[in-house]
């Protein structure tokens, strides 16, 4: 009997990227390959890659070695947006035997042929403007929740991001079938599903191989809340200039989608967002949060700001800094800037030094824990559904609320993919919500 070859995954970067490694793990399923961790020895490895952050980068040769000390003789491919942003630099890695770029990637079986190792990287890359179609997928590598993408690539110009140079134009899947994809994954016992693309508020352009809306992302939510056998609908990254009052509204109303918004600021100076190139204005933003605590004061909100941009002056970083300390939110994603190549931010003047950087990221990381913490004592004394997660973490079960305060109690493994109601009740020193009881909820 013929042994079947084995495959393992490892994916650095956004909920989009594991939700496309997911499609391409279950294409080599299809095709007879056994999925193996990527702890594990495998016969090949395929690294998906990002390109957003420096660490990113750098991480990728680290993951090489650990993938050719499991096996030395191992065929190790690389895909993803570092791939097609640099893929000789990629290629000439060693240990790497084939590089694909963002339309080779979900053809990945069709590049392989006898796993023989290769003296030099083999490169297939196409020129972006040719990823141009639309591939659909999901992910549901756990069994609480499932990444489901809806859009891909962006037509936005900011000048610090790379990401049109390696996804392409701005792309979505037809409504049909991210809502087949829906009712796929609502079979597999999955209670939630969260939403994914580079920018999915801009949904519904080119959906039929057009740059016209056939839909917009109301129509897509609003679609996918009828969806049977979907406990919660979460949505991802939205940006503040395509998150309408409509939407907000609707979600408010829903009884599947949560109280939880994820929309980047970038900036809170007017002059450094104007730098970024991006399409609003920081009293955009104000109205945007204000609108959602207005119909859901219980919701989180998350935002996604950038230190040390060329001409962040220490005062412009400190307009910043008042400015998030003063607005109603709940946590911060911050990321330090990092000149990346063929944008325009990379060549501008009054770059801020590496030091200087460093300093502001641990500031406003400390304004997330007070912003986080402030968030999570509001909520205590309040009852709220929590879906539990399947890993015991030093005798303890883990879970989030609809809007996305983190919990946990005794670990019970019958509390596993689970929804239950739960009062919370207090803080532990971990920043947590402990909860000692939890009733299961009639669901």
């Amino acid at each position: 009997m013929l042994m079947r070859k084995k495959v393992a995954f490892y994916t650095l970067g956004c909920k989009l990227n594991f939700s496309e490694t997911s499609t391409i793990a279950r294409n080599f399923q299809d095709e007879g390959f056994e999925r193996v961790d990527f702890t594990e020895v495998a016969d090949i490895y395929v690294i998906n890659t990002c390109s957003v952050t420096e660490n990113a980068d750098k991480r990728f040769k680290s993951i090489v070695k650990k993938s050719q000390k499991l096996n030395p003789n191992a065929f190790v491919v690389a895909v993803g947006c570092y791939a097609q942003l640099k893929p000789q630099e990629l290629a000439d890695v060693e240990g790497v035997d084939l590089v694909l770029g963002a339309t080779e990637k979900f053809k990945i079986t069709s590049y392989i042929n006898d796993l023989s190792k290769n003296d030099l990287g083999e490169v297939h890359s196409c020129e972006i403007e040719e990823a141009d179609f639309y591939v659909g997928s999901y992910s549901f590598g756990d069994r609480t929740r499932a990444f489901l993408k809806v859009q891909d690539g962006c037509d936005y110009k900011c000048t610090y991001c790379t990401i049109p140079l390696a996804r392409g134009i701005s792309r979505s899947d037809t409504l049909t079938n991210v809502l087949k994809n829906a009712e796929e994954i609502s079979k597999k016992d999955i209670k939630e599903i969260v939403l994914t693309g580079v920018n999915i508020g801009d949904y519904g352009k080119g959906e039929f191989g057009n740059k016209k809306h056939e839909h917009t992302f109301l129509d897509l939510v609003r679609e996918l809340d009828k969806v049977n056998g979907i406990e919660r609908l979460r949505i991802s990254s939205i940006e503040p200039n395509l998150l309408k009052n409509e939407t907000i509204d609707f979600v408010s109303k829903s009884d599947t989608f949560v109280p939880h918004f994820h929309i980047p600021l970038q900036s809170g100076s007017n002059k450094i967002l104007k730098l970024m190139r991006r399409r609003y204005m920081k009293e955009l933003y104000v109205d945007r949060v204000n609108k959602i605590k207005e119909v859901m004061p219980h919701a989180c909100i998350g935002v996604d700001v950038i230190v040390g941009f060329p001409g962040e002056t220490d005062d412009l970083f400190l307009e910043t800094y008042n400015f998030l300390n003063d607005l109603d939110i709940s946590y911060l994603h911050v990321f330090t800037y990092s000149e990346r190549d063929n944008t325009l931010a990379a060549s501008m003047d009054q770059v801020v030094p590496k030091r200087v950087r460093a300093k502001r990221s641990k500031m406003l990381r400390g304004l997330s824990a007070k912003k986080r913490r402030a968030f999570y004592e509001s909520q205590i004394d309040t009852k709220r559904k929590v879906l539990f997660e399947s890993e015991n973490k030093e005798g303890y079960i883990q879970g989030f609320t609809g809007n996305y305060v983190k919990v946990k109690a005794p670990w019970n493994p019958e509390l596993v993919n689970s929804l239950h109601e739960v009062e919370l009740t207090k803080i532990d020193e971990d920043g947590l919500v402990r909860l000692e009881f939890v009733k299961e909820l009639a669901v």
